[in-house]
């Protein structure tokens, strides 16, 4: 598929970039080859082949969704710039 300087500088205008024209042409040869691969790819033969999502295979570790204290209240509040003893201070915004 050929890919002219101006379709390429359109594409660049929707992702709201400037290039001069000599980098719009780079670019717009740089879309050819894309587009190129991407018909190769196409035209690969994946009937009966299952969807891969990742190329390796994860075991998700789940956890019981349950509440529970993991750390002290003092500790969290150990390295804060000030707390009122039981929770952070901020400065009042409004």
């Amino acid at each position: 598929m050929k890919i002219s300087p101006e379709e390429a500088a359109k594409v660049a205008k929707l992702a709201r970039l400037r290039f001069d024209e000599e980098a719009l042409a780079g670019f717009a040869g740089q879309m050819e080859d894309i587009l190129a691969y991407m018909d190769t790819l196409g035209a690969v033969d994946t009937e009966g082949v299952e969807p891969l999502y990742s190329p390796v295979l994860h075991a998700t570790p789940l956890r019981e969704d349950k509440a529970q204290k993991t750390c002290p209240r003092d500790k969290v509040l150990a390295n804060a710039p000030a707390t009122d003893g039981q929770f952070f201070v901020v400065p009042k915004i409004v």
